[in-house]
């Protein structure tokens, strides 16, 4: 179970007030959010949609602490986010985040346990504890008999288990995924899909990056990202 954050049951675990990113300047400005203000409980299952271009993926980079607004409030797990050093924001990242990508970003040359064993290196965590840790997040998806195996000996829908046991090793408050079924088949992504229910029901708040309607229906609040903005009508 997820054990960094246990709020009141009336505060939220992500609050963002009034959001703005702007990349460049002058004739070269892209306001890529324009306002955004919404909040997410802990163990919500939540979709961000949107076409290409809205704004979902800057969104989720803010949300993970990979990127910070230019203007207004992110405020996660009780801490002010917006105004973080680099370093600040790494820590805060690794230690609240765990994030599945849809191209895997798995090191091809390391075992499958070396992989998912990369954000204890980050948080300083032994060698001894880091393979522990690591066998028993595999174990959790399936894979564990696979530890010394490399990605390229692996299926997609394996691949994609694997980047699920490395967001997962640090036992984060926050599961982030972007298109987490996008490089997959039908049945091997409704298997993923799975285990992103499994998931949420253990605790975990769960946000998919997502323009695939089918997935967004296995959450329980939808996000619509239009133009910068949040639609009328999202998060319902």
């Amino acid at each position: 179970m997820p054990e960094a954050f246990t709020p009141t049951q009336s505060e939220p675990i992500i609050r963002l007030n009034d959001v703005h990113k702007v990349y460049g300047s002058g004739e070269d400005e892209v306001r890529a959010l324009q306002g955004i203000s919404l909040t997410m409980d802990p163990g919500d299952y939540v979709a961000i949609m949107g076409p290409s271009g809205s704004g979902k993926s800057t969104l989720m980079h803010i949300l993970g602490c990979l990127d910070v607004p230019t203007e207004g409030e992110y405020i996660l797990a009780g801490t002010p986010i917006s105004q973080m050093s680099a370093r600040a924001l790494a820590r805060e990242r690794n230690k609240r985040v765990g994030f599945v990508f849809q191209s895997f970003n798995l090191l091809p040359r390391s075992s499958l346990a070396r992989n998912v064993e990369l954000p204890l290196l980050y948080a300083g965590v032994g060698r001894a504890e880091r393979r522990e840790r690591a066998l028993d997040a595999l174990r959790k998806v399936g894979l564990a008999e696979r530890a010394k195996a490399l990605p390229s000996q692996l299926s997609g829908g394996q691949r994609q288990r694997v980047a699920i046991a490395r967001a997962l090793v640090n036992d984060p408050s926050i599961v982030l995924a972007d298109e987490p079924t996008g490089n997959l088949d039908s049945k091997t992504g409704q298997e993923i899909l799975a285990l992103f229910g499994e998931l949420h029901s253990q605790g975990h708040t769960v946000i998919l990056v997502t323009h695939d309607p089918n997935v967004a229906s296995r959450a329980n609040k939808i996000v619509r990202i239009v133009d910068g903005r949040v639609a009328n009508g999202a998060g319902a």
